[in-house]
C-alpha cells in the first residue's frame, strides 16, 4: 500500500552567499540537477518545478513519506555545497576564497542561511508560484519565452519533454 504524503508541496528558494553568480557556470548548475535527480530517484521528493538562475534556485517540491522537508533541504544544501567546494579547490582556488567565512562551524559557505520554504496549500497559489518560477529567466533577460531556458521545468510543462528525467506534472 502506498503511503499518502504527509507534507504539502513547497515553494523553496535558496540563494548563493551574497548573491554571488556562482551558478553562472553550467557545471555548478549540474550539481544541483544531480542532487535533485538523486532525491527523486530515491523517492525522497516529488519535484514539480525548478529554475536555476546565476545566483539562486527556485523549486516546487514535496517531501515524500518518511522524509521531513528540513532533512531534505539540509541534505540538498550540504551535497551541493560540498560538490562546489571540491571543484573550486581543484579548478578555481581564487574563487573559493570569495566564499571563506568567519564562522565557528565552517570555513566556507556557499548558500545563504535560512532559505525560504513556503507550503502551498491551494492550487491557485501553487500555479502562481509555478508561473513565477518559469518566468524568472525571462524577467532576467536570459531568454524570450520560458521554455527556451534550459535549466528550468518550463519546457516540460510546454512540451511534456523532461530532459532531466526528474519532474512530475502538477
Amino acid at each position: 500500500m502506498e503511503k499518502y504524503p504527509v507534507y504539502w508541496p513547497q515553494f523553496y528558494t535558496a540563494t548563493i552567499l551574497e548573491w554571488k553568480p556562482l551558478l553562472s557556470q553550467d557545471k555548478y548548475k549540474s550539481y544541483l540537477i544531480e542532487s535533485l535527480q538523486y532525491l527523486v530517484k530515491n523517492k525522497r521528493i516529488t519535484l514539480y518545478a525548478f529554475v536555476i538562475m546565476k545566483n539562486h534556485i527556485h523549486l516546487i517540491w514535496q517531501a515524500l513519506p518518511d522524509f521531513a522537508p528540513e532533512t531534505i533541504q539540509s541534505s540538498f544544501m550540504k551535497f551541493t555545497a560540498r560538490k562546489m567546494k571540491l571543484d573550486l579547490e581543484k579548478q578555481h582556488p581564487l574563487v573559493l576564497e570569495k566564499f571563506k567565512v568567519n564562522a565557528k562551524d565552517r570555513e566556507y559557505q556557499f548558500w545563504e542561511r535560512n532559505p525560504l520554504g513556503i507550503d502551498l496549500y491551494t492550487h491557485p497559489v501553487f500555479m502562481q508560484k509555478l508561473e513565477y518560477i518559469h518566468w524568472n529567466p525571462v524577467k532576467a533577460r536570459l531568454c524570450n519565452i520560458p521554455e527556451e531556458y534550459y535549466y528550468s521545468s518550463a519546457k516540460f510543462y510546454h512540451t511534456g519533454i523532461d530532459d532531466f528525467e526528474m519532474l512530475t506534472h502538477c
